[in-house]
């Protein structure tokens, strides 16, 4: 919204108003407003919810201070959501296509988060929102957000393509002239850095380009059900969720600016996307939303941000992600979000084929998700595979050992392009 107005008023030759030019500039501030505003609303959002009696329900599941969890603030998410749209729509080209998709994913996933929150909550059904509802919610974002790049003439590339010149074989990176709809996306480790989806289809002849493209949308529904679901198991710990987002939006946000300037792009031998630096912006808010979230959440927590808060982060995740045709680095920079995933997808199959094969389930690790793993004590009567490590890990030093893995994950991310 400002952005027209300071355009305007920089026509007329107004003092100042030509810094909202910058990318830099309206990225500080998206920032700078996204802490200031979480942390102001978070305040009088905590006490409201507290009036409204919206508690966490807490089992008791034997893990060390779990219980005085009992009545903290849920769906404590409103205020990441707010802070993050606020300031975007303040900062922010809101004509961007991909800034319009992004805007779309938090409002939609943090409706549905608030669904589930609100049926756990007020009616007190523990299960929340029923699993096929949420794939329903999650496949249907998939779809907009698959459909939108496969069709909006704004979601276009320049493809990079590295050249050897003289007898010197010296090599430098150039981009086609002209922007292209397009099916590539970034891989790390290979040469171009580059990969066609239409590669995994070349036998399907004149049906290729619409085969490519169907694939395409596959794959955005299956990263941002992956990754929303990843987010929310992660959302276990004060402060793990929160924390771990920021660190990843803060690698999303890099990639997203290296993409869209051309000679970071030539640098990194990745594809130019133009438009995609107004990104930035959305990047700068989401980080500053989660960093505001923190002043609450931190252990001991004030407030919880329920499914309103992970299923949201999540998907802002992947769905960006996708914009920036990085999707293939979720693995690494998500790596947090994975282990948690696979520890409970690969928990829950073996409990019951144990249970099935010897009458009684056993575990291959303590507790999952994988946090609640190092929350147990080790050889306690628990049949698990993994007993290790035997002593419990306090919940703050376990926060930030994640969060340290989740900053290393980050620069192997970054760092992994240029390894070819």
């Amino acid at each position: 919204m400002l952005y027209d107005l300071f355009a305007y008023l920089d026509k007329i030759d107004f003092p100042g108003a030509g810094m909202f030019k910058y990318i830099s500039f309206r990225s500080g501030m998206a920032l700078f407003f996204a802490i200031i505003l979480s942390t102001t609303i978070g305040r009088k959002i905590i006490d409201r919810l507290q009036i409204l009696q919206i508690g966490e329900t807490v089992r008791d599941l034997g893990l060390e201070g779990k219980m005085l969890k009992t009545g903290v603030p849920t769906m404590g998410g409103i205020i990441i959501i707010i802070a993050i749209l606020i300031p975007t729509l303040l900062f922010a080209r809101i004509n961007n296509v991909y800034i319009i998709l992004m805007l779309i994913t938090t409002v939609w996933l943090g409706a549905l988060g608030f669904a589930d929150d609100y049926i756990k909550v007020f009616k007190k059904d523990k299960q929340g929102l029923q699993g096929k509802f949420k794939i329903v919610a999650q496949v249907g974002l998939g779809l907009i957000v698959g459909l939108t790049l496969y069709l909006s003439p704004d979601a276009v590339i320049r493809e990079n393509i590295e050249v050897t010149n003289g007898e010197t074989v010296s090599r430098e990176v150039r981009f086609h002239a002209s922007e292209t709809k397009s099916t590539k996306t970034t891989i790390p480790f290979i040469k171009s850095n580059n990969f066609d989806y239409a590669s995994l289809v070349s036998w399907a002849g004149d049906y290729k380009e619409g085969l490519t493209w169907l694939l395409f949308i596959g794959i955005v529904i299956f990263v941002v059900t992956a990754v929303s679901n990843g987010a929310n198991l992660t959302d276990g710990l004060d402060g793990l969720a929160a924390g771990s987002s920021a660190i990843i939006g803060i690698a999303l946000g890099i990639l997203a600016y290296m993409s869209s300037h051309i000679e970071f792009a030539s640098f990194l031998n990745i594809m130019f996307l133009p438009g995609a630096e107004e990104l930035v912006i959305f990047a700068a808010a989401f980080i500053g939303a989660t960093m505001g979230f923190l002043w609450y959440n931190s252990f001991p927590a004030q407030v919880f941000m329920g499914d309103t808060g992970s299923l949201t982060l999540g998907g802002i995740i992947a769905v960006y992600a996708i914009i920036i045709r990085k999707e293939w680095l979720i693995p690494v920079l998500c790596g947090v979000f994975l282990v948690e995933l696979l520890s409970v997808s690969i928990q829950v199959p073996y409990f019951k084929y144990t249970k099935k094969k010897y009458g009684e389930g056993r575990r291959i690790f303590k507790m999952t998700p994988l946090h609640h793993h190092f929350q147990k004590e080790g050889n306690a009567g628990i049949k698990a595979l993994i007993q290790k490590p035997l002593s419990v890990v306090p919940e703050a030093k376990l926060v930030l050992r994640f969060w340290l893995i989740g900053i290393i994950l980050a620069l192997l991310t970054i760092v992994s392009l240029k390894v070819r």
